[in-house]
């Protein structure tokens, strides 16, 4: 056969991820936060871009009214009168003369004049400068102390010696933001050119600083410092301190061996235990934990349904400038600054358009959300139903990935609290009698609920709760049951029977 070049014609379709396309993909997944900062970085680079900041239609409603209507003087009015104010009429009006007002300016009656109505209108806020130049008593608030500040004040007060004094400056530089020392001393001392003795006798002191438990090494020697202020740091405690293990695994008869303490005694040591804190340092973090601001707020109707709305702080206000626009590109000296103001408007389109979507995309699957938990809105988390994303998707006609995005990190606010919109999607467990199946959020309550009901005599093991669950309906494993308790950091129903019985002898 000859080789011969001929021209052939294809026709094929493809998918092709233009940078808008991809951009307008991760506006979906954005968080409140996170789409803020995008669109600022927006803004910055497009000058066909504004924000359009809410009017307070009360605030300007009130403002044309008092500009509107002539304002009324009485015979007690200050300013009826600016030019007959004279330094000896503002003494009278005072019965003070004007040294005893400004004190600190001697000789105020000669140079002021009709002029001080209107540095007191200023002042007051009459004037027209007021607003930026009136005082903020917020100004003065104090800034929050630091742990470094707090430790620093002591430090400066129980070390006279410079030395002693930087080796604690050394200490406290040492400190997590849990107040425990992560510094080994013997480093230390090598990198100061200290005694280890001298460095072990400084920690020795800071370690008598308040919070108590500060400069800890470790959670027992933290608990250890706290109880020997409180002085209760007898051997019953120190060994009960030094087994801290054994605690953690509930595991009572070793520990009243060890402590040689009774059931009694060994409830009122662990009392004690659980009024100490672990983490002393976390007072001065000063970390405010940030609100969450919810996505999508959702409302009873008054005919029995259920109204869906997107929150409006959440929706960003932006606008393209076409004014702006039609007087600069009129101006463009070459093409390239033609080029760079059509791919502005252009991107100030997609950016509005994406948002817009972006809401419409969000309400949309918020609201097949409450269509198909409208039983756990009415009645609770037993009546969560399980849900998975295909089935919002095929409801709502999206893919599935879409749904994803939308889902990640949006919160909407119900009459029965605020939750991710990830929490309304559980796995399904199937029913024992072939009925409709069960969420799996709602089988971890009523596990929960059955062991928080259980006696000390009779506590229930994972196979009698596999038991139970089964009688009313729901077909689980006893590895997916030890599962869901342990996710729930229940405690084995061994530890459950020693921690209960121990409790019911110490309560006669």
């Amino acid at each position: 056969m000859a080789l011969a070049a001929k021209l052939q014609l294809r026709q094929s379709q493809s998918l092709v991820m233009t940078p808008q396309l991809m951009q307008s993909i991760r506006l979906l997944q954005f968080t409140h936060v996170e789409l803020e900062h995008f669109i600022d970085e927006e803004i910055e680079r497009n000058p066909l871009l504004e924000r359009a900041e809410p009017q307070d239609d009360a605030a300007s409603d009130q403002a044309q009214k008092i500009e509107a209507e002539p304002q009324a003087t009485s015979e007690g009015d200050w300013f009826e009168n600016e030019t007959q104010w004279s330094a000896e009429a503002i003494s009278d009006k005072l019965d003070t003369s004007l040294e005893n007002l400004f004190p600190d300016d001697p000789g105020t009656s000669e140079r002021l004049g009709p002029d001080l109505t209107a540095q007191w209108k200023s002042a007051s806020g009459n004037g027209a400068g007021s607003s930026s130049e009136w005082f903020d008593a917020g100004d003065m608030a104090t800034a929050a102390i630091t742990l470094r500040d707090h430790v620093g004040e002591q430090v400066a007060l129980a070390f006279a010696d410079p030395a002693a004094r930087l080796i604690a400056a050394d200490h406290a530089d040492g400190l997590d933001e849990t107040g425990y020392l992560r510094a080994d001393l013997a480093e230390i001392a090598a990198r100061l050119g200290a005694d280890a003795a001298a460095v072990a006798k400084v920690l020795a002191v800071c370690q008598t600083f308040e919070p108590a438990g500060l400069f800890a090494r470790d959670l027992a020697e933290c608990l250890s410092l706290q109880l020997a202020v409180r002085s209760r740091l007898d051997p019953a405690m120190k060994a009960l301190v030094a087994n801290l293990e054994l605690l953690a695994r509930r595991d009572f008869h070793a520990l009243k061996r060890i402590c040689g303490v009774d059931e009694e005694d060994l409830l009122d040591m662990l009392a004690e235990i659980r009024a100490l804190d672990p983490r002393p340092g976390m007072a001065f973090s000063g970390g405010a934990s940030d609100a969450i601001v919810a996505d999508v707020e959702v409302r009873a109707a008054n005919d029995g349904s259920w109204t869906v709305e997107l929150n409006a702080e959440t929706l960003p206000r932006v606008l393209v400038d076409h004014i702006y626009f039609a007087q600069v590109s009129p101006q463009a000296k070459n093409q390239a600054e033609k080029d760079f103001l059509a791919e502005c408007l252009q991107n100030a389109n997609w950016l509005t358009r994406s948002l817009d979507q972006r809401a419409k995309t969000i309400l949309k699957v918020a609201s097949e959300i409450v269509r198909q938990q409208d039983a756990f809105l009415v009645h609770g988390v037993r009546q969560l139903k399980p849900l998975n994303l295909r089935t919002v998707a095929d409801a709502i006609g999206m893919h599935e990935s879409t749904v994803s995005r939308v889902t990640a990190n949006k919160y909407m606010l119900t009459p029965r609290g605020v939750f991710e919109l990830r929490y309304f999607f559980t796995a399904s467990i199937a029913a024992s009698g072939g009925g409709d199946a069960h969420s799996s959020e709602a089988v971890r309550d009523r596990i929960k609920q059955l062991i928080d009901e259980e006696k000390p005599v009779d506590v229930l093991s994972d196979d009698a709760i596999v038991d139970m669950l089964r009688e009313s309906g729901v077909d689980i494993a006893r590895r997916t049951v030890a599962k869901y308790r342990e996710g729930m950091n229940i405690p084995s129903s061994v530890q459950r029977r020693r921690e209960k019985r121990a409790m019911a002898s110490a309560g006669r």
